[in-house]
């Protein structure tokens, strides 16, 4: 009788390298969270057909998330899109040298921006602060980055940098953010979905600092670890937020983006169309009463 092949040979076409590797079993892990993503890529995509034209926003920002997570789980669980760095840290315990994946940054610059872009826009701060909360999770995200492929102890000063982004994103969502956030019926949903998104945050640094920054737990455990972080931040952030946004007033937010234009026009507040409204109403030259 002849042997069954193995369903994942990913491990024997991508043989890894390095002191600490991706396992087989690890590998396994990878592309069980590359189904979730892609199940939830495609619940999305089907569930925002019951939404109305001009509540679709936050499908679309976590359709991209899910999406990324996909096609990045993919490839790490093939062993693909990885580098050999030398290790400054615990070599006596866990050798010198260690597997550093880039594709979960590329997915993490992609995914953090949909979050603070989906907590912005619900809070109601400008334009100019959801840029700047951009702006900070890629200064995060790409010293974590640099730090992963420094080999030696000067990675933990780009370390600090990334901390100190994150620090400036956490006062921007939990304080600033907050404070704008006075829609009836908003304030409390902001701070439910912020203060979970925040909490997850806070866990990333921890979980760096043990395996790419530190080297004290294996390739395989941290992507056990990072695996459920990225599942409960994308997936978990996406199905409280649509599940929350069914009693969201889009037109009263003016977050129905998508009236503008192309669809019909639902009832709401739309302040800069009827500023402009009125002073087109105003004939040029005419004075109004003091």
């Amino acid at each position: 009788m002849s042997r069954l092949a193995p369903r994942n040979d990913a491990w024997r076409i991508h043989p890894p390298a390095g002191n600490q590797y991706l396992s087989d079993n690890g590998s396994n892990w990878l592309f069980a969270v590359t189904a979730l993503f892609g199940v939830t890529t495609l619940a999305l995509f089907a569930h925002k057909f019951r939404a109305r034209n001009g509540e679709r926003f936050f499908h679309y920002l976590f359709i991209i998330a899910a999406f990324v997570g996909l096609i990045t789980y993919y490839a790490q669980a093939c062993d693909l899109g990885w580098d050999v760095i030398t290790q400054a840290n615990q070599i006596n315990r866990s050798g010198l040298t260690r597997q550093i994946f880039w594709p979960k940054y590329v997915f993490w610059v992609v995914a953090f921006p949909a979050v603070v872009v989906a907590l912005g826009v619900l809070s109601g701060v400008s334009w100019a602060t959801i840029l700047f909360n951009v702006f900070l999770t890629w200064i995060w995200q790409l010293s974590y980055l640099a730090a992963a492929y420094t080999p030696s102890n000067y990675k933990w000063g780009f370390f600090a940098w990334g901390v100190l982004a994150h620090l400036f994103l956490l006062y921007s969502t939990l304080v600033h953010s907050r404070r704008n956030a006075t829609h009836v019926g908003i304030r409390s949903d902001y701070t439910k979905l912020v203060a979970y998104a925040n909490f997850l945050w806070l866990i990333y640094p921890i979980a760096w600092g043990l395996s790419d920054g530190g080297n004290v737990i294996g390739v395989t455990a941290s992507f056990i670890w990072f695996g459920i972080l990225d599942i409960l931040l994308v997936i978990g952030l996406a199905a409280f937020t649509i599940f929350l946004s069914r009693r969201w007033d889009y037109g009263r937010l003016n977050i129905a983006f998508t009236q503008y234009g192309r669809v019909p026009v639902h009832a709401g507040t739309y302040p800069e169309k009827n500023t402009t409204a009125a002073n087109a109403a105003v004939a040029p030259g005419t004075r109004t009463a003091v």
